[in-house]
């Protein structure tokens, strides 16, 4: 077994995962051992705007059934999340029909742009797929979490960030600033993707899990001492 099927294994018993751990990384070239996505884009919009999907949280949800690599094209749709991925300058991003739509909307302030954490390397690939099925180690490490994995999570890691809307600029923030970083989630997303209500996402640098899943042991055995401890109490009670 791997050292990655080991990490997700465990990643998955501990938090009792409802969706696999996937791997991100960020190639400076095409990857020649890894399939590239194959899919046909809509007809663009007025402004350009097409890709392979939605937006590139999407290949998030798509991950766990197989590892692809992305191009950049592939990400097009979604001008914010092309921009907090480091593949359109914020120049660009600021003239997409999509950015002025939520910025009219109030749904943000366009005051937050020029602050909002960005991949700083332009990548020719971004590899998505299962961390269990890692031949390298990659960049970032996404879980999808409800709030009891995320309450141990936060044990786990005292510095961990809790961050609101874009939801991808967690990627970003793990990426570049080496901080593991939840994220509740954004409307954009939750609609473009599907996930559920009580789902967020959680970007943890790849070069500091083996330490997370270690701590994650000591905090899950605490939980479960103290949950017994708590269930006999409460039946007095009953």
């Amino acid at each position: 077994m791997s050292e990655y099927q080991t990490l997700a294994e465990q990643l998955q018993s501990l938090l009792g995962l409802s969706h696999p751990p996937i791997a991100i990384t960020f190639c400076e070239s095409e990857p020649s051992d890894v399939a590239t996505l194959d899919a046909d884009y809509p007809e663009p919009t007025a402004d350009g705007r097409t890709g392979a999907v939605a937006a590139g949280c999407v290949f998030w949800t798509q991950a766990g059934d197989g590892t692809f690599a992305t191009r950049p094209a592939d990400h097009g749709n979604c001008s914010v999340g092309s921009l907090t991925h480091g593949l359109i300058s914020l120049a660009e991003a600021a003239t997409r029909a999509d950015v002025q739509a939520i910025c009219e909307a109030k749904w943000v302030d366009p005051e937050i742009f020029p602050h909002i954490p960005t991949v700083q390397r332009k990548s020719e690939a971004i590899v998505y797929g299962p961390l269990a099925q890692a031949a390298s180690d990659p960049d970032v490490v996404m879980l999808r979490v409800v709030g009891k994995q995320a309450m141990q999570l936060h044990a786990a890691i005292p510095t961990l960030r809790f961050e609101g809307k874009p939801q991808c600029h967690i990627i970003p923030i793990a990426l570049e600033q080496g901080e593991p970083a939840i994220s509740v989630g954004c409307m954009l997303s939750r609609v473009r993707t599907g996930i559920g209500t009580s789902e967020m996402t959680c970007a943890i640098p790849f070069a500091q899990l083996p330490d997370i899943v270690t701590a994650l042991e000591s905090v899950c055995a605490a939980d479960r001492m103290v949950a017994v401890y708590a269930s006999e109490d409460k039946q007095r009670f009953a």
